[in-house]
C-alpha cells in the first residue's frame, strides 16, 4: 500500500480499527480469531493499529499489545484516554466515564501503557473532550506525556474545528479522529479542512458506515441486544429502511468501477485528501483483505460526483448518535 503521513510517522494508507475485536457490536470473536486477524493485518502490510482504553474496558489494549508486541518497531500504535470504564460505587460494575482532567489523563495513559506492554504510545488521542474541562488543560496534560517520553504524538477525537484550533495553540495536533463516510459527512463542514490547514491527518473511523456501505446489513432487527447500533437513530428500522433505498444505485456504481461496495466506500475516502486515513474494523480475515484491496481502486471523477450527490447529507435518514451521545461530541452538525 501507499504511505500517508500522521505527525512524524509514515503509515500504510489504510489502517485497522481494533474496537470490534472486543467491543461494541455484540459478542466479540474468540481470542484465537482476533489474534489471527491482527497477525493477518500485519502480513498484509497494515502498520496503523488503533485501540482505546474504553474498548472492552481495557481488554482490547491487552489483546493488541500482546499480539503485536513482537512487531512493535514495525507499527504505529494508537490508543485513547479521557473516556474509560470506571467502577460506579464500591465494587460496582464498570461504566463509561468521560474525564478529561489532567490527573485522569496521566492515569489513563499509564494504565494503557501497562495493558499494551509498551514504554511509549506512538499516537495518543483524547477520546472525548470533557466539556467541563478547558481543552487547553487536557491537551496540556497530553503535552506533558510527550515530555515524559510516554507518548510520541497527540490527537483528538470527535472535535470541532474551533476546538482543534484551541488545542493546536497548546501543542501540535498530529491527527483528528472522527466518523467519516459517504453517509456521515459532517467533517466536510469544517474540521477536514482545518486538519489540512495545520498539517494534521484526518483518521476516519466507521468508514463503511458500521456495515451499511458493505451492502450486507439489510435487516437491523437481527442485531445483537448489546450492539451499539441499536441506540443509533440511523439504524432505527424506519430510518434504516429509508437509507436502504439508496443502496441499489450505490451498488451499481461499485459494479461500474469494478470493486465491492466496501472497497468503493474506502476508495472514496482515500480520494478526499492525502491527509485522510481510514481505519475500517472487522472480525473477518476475508473482509480485512477485501478492505485493503480498496487501495488499488481508482474512482473516476464522474463517479465521485455521483456518489456525492447520491449521499448528500440531506438524503440520509436519522441522526448518527442518540441525544445523550450527541451531547458528548463536539463535531459540527448539518442544519436540520
Amino acid at each position: 500500500m501507499k504511505q500517508r503521513r500522521i505527525g512524524p510517522f509514515q503509515v500504510a494508507e489504510i489502517g485497522l480499527g481494533c474496537m470490534n475485536l472486543s467491543h461494541a457490536y455484540g459478542t466479540p470473536p474468540a481470542a484465537e480469531q482476533a489474534e489471527a486477524l491482527l497477525r493477518d493485518a500485519l502480513d498484509q502490510g497494515v502498520t496503523l493499529f488503533d485501540t482505546a482504553a474504553l474498548y472492552g474496558f481495557g481488554a482490547n489494549e491487552t489483546l493488541v499489545g500482546r499480539v503485536l508486541k513482537s512487531e512493535r518497531q514495525r507499527i504505529v500504535l494508537c490508543s485513547k484516554g479521557g473516556m474509560t470504564g470506571q467502577p460506579v460505587g464500591p465494587g460496582g460494575a464498570l461504566q463509561r466515564v468521560i474525564d478529561g482532567r489532567p490527573e485522569s489523563i496521566q492515569r489513563d495513559c499509564e494504565d494503557s501503557l501497562r495493558r499494551l506492554g509498551t514504554d511509549v504510545i506512538d499516537l495518543y488521542y483524547l477520546h472525548r473532550w470533557h466539556k467541563a474541562v478547558p481543552i487547553e488543560d487536557s491537551v496540556g496534560a497530553m503535552a506533558r506525556l510527550v515530555e515524559q517520553g510516554k507518548v510520541r504524538a497527540i490527537g483528538l477525537s470527535e472535535v470541532s474545528a474551533a476546538t482543534l484550533k484551541k488545542a493546536q495553540a497548546v501543542h501540535p495536533i498530529a491527527a483528528v479522529q472522527t466518523e467519516y463516510s459517504l453517509w456521515t459527512r459532517n467533517p466536510e463542514i469544517a474540521v477536514l479542512q482545518a486538519c489540512a490547514d495545520i498539517g494534521a491527518a484526518f483518521v476516519a473511523f466507521s468508514p463503511v458506515a458500521r456495515a451499511y456501505l458493505t451492502g450486507t446489513l439489510r435487516d437491523v432487527s437481527g442485531l445483537d441486544a448489546k450492539d451499539i447500533r441499536r441506540s443509533m437513530p440511523r439504524f432505527d428500522a424506519t430510518h434504516y429502511a429509508a437509507n436502504l433505498t439508496l443502496l441499489p444505485a450505490y451498488e451499481a456504481l461499485a459494479q461500474q468501477v469494478g470493486c465491492t461496495p466496501a472497497q468503493l466506500a474506502l476508495a472514496w475516502l482515500l480520494a478526499r485528501g492525502e491527509h485522510v486515513v481510514p481505519i475500517p474494523g472487522t472480525t473477518s480475515q476475508a473482509h480485512l483483505r477485501e478492505n485493503l484491496g480498496a487501495a488499488a481502486v481508482t474512482v473516476p471523477s464522474a463517479v465521485m460526483a455521483e456518489l456525492d450527490t447520491l449521499y448528500a447529507p440531506a438524503r440520509i435518514a436519522g441522526n448518527r448518535y442518540g441525544a445523550q451521545s450527541q451531547t458528548e461530541v463536539d463535531t459540527e452538525q448539518f442544519a436540520a
